[in-house]
């Protein structure tokens, strides 16, 4: 299952949490973000990737997230653990999004 998370507080907790996270950066105006949006739901739901957890940040509503991470194009997927960056793929490639989820999955 996909959260959202609505706060940068809140995103500060997810990314610290210590289990790896994968963060969809999305925009409602964005059309390849609409069309791997439910790829991301569905890779959510696999046991094969049980170690990760889901997020989705809306760049336009939470603006102070975006620039935090520096997200310049949509959609973004960033993997988090203990704070830090551990990879990320910029636009809606399915198959870089799995290679993605792959090595996060590892790292739990």
């Amino acid at each position: 299952m996909v959260q959202p998370i609505n706060s940068f507080t809140e995103f500060q907790s997810v990314i610290n949490s210590g289990r790896p996270c994968a963060i969809d950066f999305w925009a409602t105006w964005c059309a390849p973000c609409r069309a791997i949006s439910p790829i991301f739901e569905k890779f959510s739901g696999m046991a094969e990737f049980s170690m990760i957890d889901f997020y989705k940040v809306d760049v336009d509503a939470q603006e102070k997230i975006s620039q935090e991470v520096g997200i310049r194009a949509m959609p973004t997927f960033i993997v988090f653990k203990n704070g830090q960056k551990v990879g990320d793929l910029v636009g809606a490639n399915p198959k870089g999004l799995e290679n993605l989820l792959k090595s996060a999955q590892a790292l739990g």
